[in-house]
């Protein structure tokens, strides 16, 4: 997995799939949220997402009252994210 900031923009690429993946993005969220009330979380092509992240992110949203809004480039996570209610709450949206 790598990360990239511009901005309120994070970009991911590569499978978020591991504890260090989890602690790197949590790192790098915490410095831009930090500045920004707003992100924007473009995931080009993880196919999934761990819970840790998940867990994360719904507590950024809810207790932290920063507004996210993610993008995602494949249609497997997509259909993880509205299967498990969270698109609304993530702002989720297909990559065009």
């Amino acid at each position: 997995m790598n990360i990239s900031v511009s901005g309120r923009t994070v970009t991911i690429v590569g499978n978020i799939k591991s504890i260090g993946d989890y602690q790197t993005l949590k790192d790098t969220l915490e410095r831009v949220v930090a500045n920004e009330k707003s992100i924007m979380i473009n995931i080009k092509d993880s196919i999934s997402i761990t819970s840790s992240v998940i867990g994360y992110l719904t507590k950024l949203v809810q207790k932290d009252n920063i507004d996210i809004e993610i993008r995602v480039g494949d249609e497997n996570l997509y259909e993880l994210l509205d299967e498990i209610n969270l698109v609304q709450l993530f702002k989720v949206r297909r990559s065009s």
